[in-house]
């Protein structure tokens, strides 16, 4: 059972990854360039649950 919870997860942060922060946007030629845009995504995705959890967010409209 905890396999099956650990594939769910990784599927749902590759498809958070992919649709929801541009991980399949990059279209650039350097494997530096690829590298690069990899490492914000990565950060982006690290930052959204603090973002996410802070109560002195505002809710979107």
């Amino acid at each position: 059972m905890r396999w099956a919870k650990m594939r769910c997860r990784i599927e749902h942060d590759h498809r958070e990854l992919k649709h929801g922060l541009g991980l399949d946007h990059f279209e650039g030629r350097s494997w530096r360039g690829g590298h690069h845009h990899v490492t914000l995504v990565t950060a982006a995705q690290a930052f959204l649950p603090l973002h996410r959890n802070d109560p002195k967010v505002p809710a979107p409209v």
